[in-house]
């Protein structure tokens, strides 16, 4: 899959370990996220994200990337392709940077990502919010995902799973 297709606007690649730096500075300045989405950000969360993977899935299904405008990271997305089944794509985080919100910039990326899936055969998206998190369900919602009326506990706090047909 050509993730570098996935924006008109912005510059996407892959993200490593030398960009947890710029993924932290990202996730910091939503502190609102971490409220609802303990524990707060972390090197060593960031590290483990990018290498988490649900059931039956591997490395060469997930990709953990990057929007730059120029050389700053302007959103970070974990993308798990055919899961949970051959024909949705799951996003298991999607965060922008704080100076860029409200602006539609997320809501674009989102767009472009969707448009893009679908043209690699995909028919839907499904993601997860964290159940009272009021910025993250309007935005999901705004964006047009639908609850599915599954819900799953985790250490912590409860996920509503969202799902949208592309």
């Amino acid at each position: 899959m050509d993730i570098s297709a996935f924006s008109d606007h912005y510059h996407v690649r892959c993200l490593n370990h030398t960009d947890i730096p710029a993924i932290m500075d990202l996730c910091r300045g939503n502190p609102l996220y971490y409220q609802y989405c303990r524990p707060f950000v972390s090197e060593k969360s960031i590290a483990r994200d990018m290498a988490a993977l649900p059931p039956g899935k591997d490395l060469s299904d997930k990709y953990y990337i990057g929007y730059f405008d120029g050389s700053r990271l302007t959103a970070v997305m974990d993308l798990i392709l055919a899961f949970p089944d051959q024909q949705t794509a799951f996003i298991g985080f999607f965060m922008t940077d704080a100076s860029v919100q409200k602006k539609g910039i997320g809501s674009k990326i989102i767009e472009e990502l969707c448009i893009n899936l679908k043209k690699y055969g995909y028919l839907s998206v499904r993601l997860g919010w964290v159940k009272g998190n009021p910025q993250a369900e309007h935005f999901w919602k705004k964006n047009g995902f639908t609850e599915t009326g599954v819900t799953y506990d985790t250490d912590g706090y409860t996920v509503v799973v969202a799902h949208k047909d592309l």
